[in-house]
């Protein structure tokens, strides 16, 4: 019951910063310009986030770090990658390899291998929900998470209304469509890549915080480790639908979650069960493709 109890919490837990990469991250690639930099935004964020709270101690400037890190990086990808038509997946690339490159950088001549906050207690940054936390299993999974974990789940929802039932998310929509219809119409096309993309920044601060200082008050370089590749593979495998991309993302934590509470048992084989997050994000995006390209196939056999 307690390995059970400690999988579930784990699932939670190992879900939200991929939720919230998810939830971010659908609006630019319903936009057309597929942000494989959330990577590389999500390590800034918890880098930043950390090197500013410790040298600082203030959390809040260590919250304001991690947004003013993450709209930095958001201006040189929607600048070259929008404004100036440059490839967005190299661009991407070009920010995953330059953030952990510039904080392994700092960290080595801070003389140090890692950052950490012993100032901080995140225990005292969990919220445990009166009521819930009595149930019997339930309680443990859903009570004691950062208020963050707790935002990320809330808005799934509010992500489908401002995707499906505002005015903006359905421009953003038309412009991924037909960008060519979208002009046409004389909408500023530029503008809403720019928004979709700054709205996929916001949420990896997001997650770039809950990462490191509401976790563990810990950052180490790469300690993403390709978060915000298997929320590009939610987003692909949901179709950018923030129900469904949101489902993977929920795949992809359980998954996590089984790989670590399993681990603790496996002795010399934690190492082999480490890859099972990667192995369920192959089989995943193996699945779907083979469904999707029958279901063209079937598509083009009926319309002949």
């Amino acid at each position: 019951m307690r390995l059970l109890g400690s999988i579930l919490y784990d699932s939670v837990y190992h879900t939200t910063p991929i939720l919230l990469c998810v939830l971010g991250g659908i609006f630019a690639y319903k936009a057309g310009v597929l942000n494989i930099a959330l990577e590389g935004f999500m390590l800034s964020a918890s880098f930043m986030s950390m090197l500013v709270a410790g040298l600082t101690g203030s959390v809040a400037l260590g919250y304001a770090a991690a947004f003013a890190s993450c709209l930095v990086l958001w201006l040189v990808f929607s600048y070259m990658g929008v404004t100036r038509r440059g490839n967005v997946i190299i661009i991407g690339l070009a920010i995953n390899m330059l953030v952990p490159a510039i904080a392994g950088f700092v960290l080595q001549i801070m003389g140090t291998a890692n950052l950490t906050l012993p100032w901080l207690n995140v225990g005292d940054m969990k919220v445990n929900l009166p009521l819930i936390r009595d149930i019997p299993v339930l309680g443990n999974m859903l009570s004691g998470h950062p208020v963050t974990t707790y935002l990320a789940f809330l808005m799934i929802p509010l992500m489908g209304v401002l995707m499906y039932r505002t005015r903006l998310g359905v421009y953003i929509r038309v412009v991924g469509e037909n960008e060519d219809a979208a002009r046409s119409l004389g909408l500023r096309t530029d503008r809403y890549k720019y928004l979709a993309v700054l709205i996929g920044a916001l949420f990896a601060a997001f997650a770039g915080v809950n990462l490191s200082m509401e976790r563990m008050a810990l950052f180490t370089n790469n300690m993403t480790a390709g978060r915000g590749f298997i929320a590009i593979a939610a987003i692909y495998c949901g179709r950018g639908s923030p129900a469904g991309s949101a489902m993977y993302a929920i795949v992809f934590g359980v998954a996590r979650a089984l790989a670590v509470n399993l681990g603790l048992f496996a002795g010399p084989a934690a190492s082999l069960i480490d890859i099972v997050p990667y192995v369920v994000m192959t089989l995943v995006l193996t699945m779907v493709s083979v469904v999707k390209r029958r279901n063209n196939r079937l598509r083009g056999f009926v319309g002949g």
